[in-house]
């Protein structure tokens, strides 16, 4: 086990470890990790109490290598009631990572509306990460998998409950923000409607719409890829946690013969 995914060694600056890589490569980080560093830094930036991050959409540029990364932060679009960030993550002199957040105004008064939604129990057991003919030694093997229904080698939707085993950065609490981003890009994996020793279905984005934030250490991944047979999937994804559902992810597949 690694002591986290990442070390500060400055202001917006990052070394990867190998806890970050996905399953496609270990030269390569999963999408989690970087989604995750990139929303602490949306939430770091010119911090409004009055205010919470309740969208973040994340457009993976090109593969986040296993090193170095550097972020910078801007407010696109400030404001009382709405306010527009964007991080920016390079590595290499080249972008790789761009995220937006939208920060919307608490309102104390605003009412809770939702259909009921019958939340399964946390398993006992974990279940060890398998990717066929993948890397499973960095990120995979760094998240507790609680799967309810379906399994990692079993193609089809998928509810499995997931919490990192290790920090984001040494010696740092997750915020539930940044919890379910590190997980929420699993989604599309855990939910695999393909063969991965035969194709690949990678995501090049991931949308993340919180309408509250989740409690606890465990995220509920309820998920379901589909497919049109032109090269485009699309991933979604139900997120809840004991208490019930808090939010949603969708994600875009570049889907290819390996």
């Amino acid at each position: 086990m690694h002591a986290a995914f990442y070390e500060q060694v400055g202001a917006g600056r990052y070394v990867a470890t190998a806890a970050t890589a996905g399953p496609w490569s270990a030269q390569a980080q999963h999408g989690g990790p970087p989604s995750a560093l990139a929303a602490r830094e949306l939430e770091r930036h010119e911090p409004d109490d009055g205010q919470r991050l309740a969208r973040i959409s994340i457009d993976i540029l090109r593969p986040v290598p296993v090193a170095e990364l550097a972020i910078r932060t801007r407010t696109l679009r400030p404001g009382k009631r709405v306010a527009l960030l964007e991080a920016v993550m390079t590595a290499g002199g080249q972008d790789v990572l761009v995220a937006r957040g939208w920060r919307i105004a608490r309102s104390g008064a605003a009412p809770v509306v939702g259909k009921p939604v019958e939340i399964p129990a946390i398993p006992a057991a974990s279940r060890a990460p398998r990717f066929p003919g993948g890397h499973v030694e960095g990120y995979l093997a760094e998240i507790d998998w609680r799967f309810v229904t379906g399994k990692f080698d079993e193609p089809g939707p998928c509810k499995v409950w997931a919490r990192p085993r290790i920090p984001l950065l040494p010696g740092e609490d997750l915020s539930p923000v940044c919890r379910t981003l590190l997980v929420a890009d699993s989604g599309s994996g855990v939910s695999m409607a393909l063969d991965p020793t035969r194709y690949i279905f990678i995501n090049v984005d991931l949308t993340v719409i919180l309408h509250r934030d989740p409690v606890g250490e465990f995220v509920l991944l309820d998920a379901e890829s589909t497919m049109g047979g032109t090269g485009t999937g699309l991933a979604e994804t139900q997120l809840a946690d004991p208490g019930g559902v808090f939010g949603a992810c969708v994600q875009t597949l570049l889907v290819a013969p390996r």
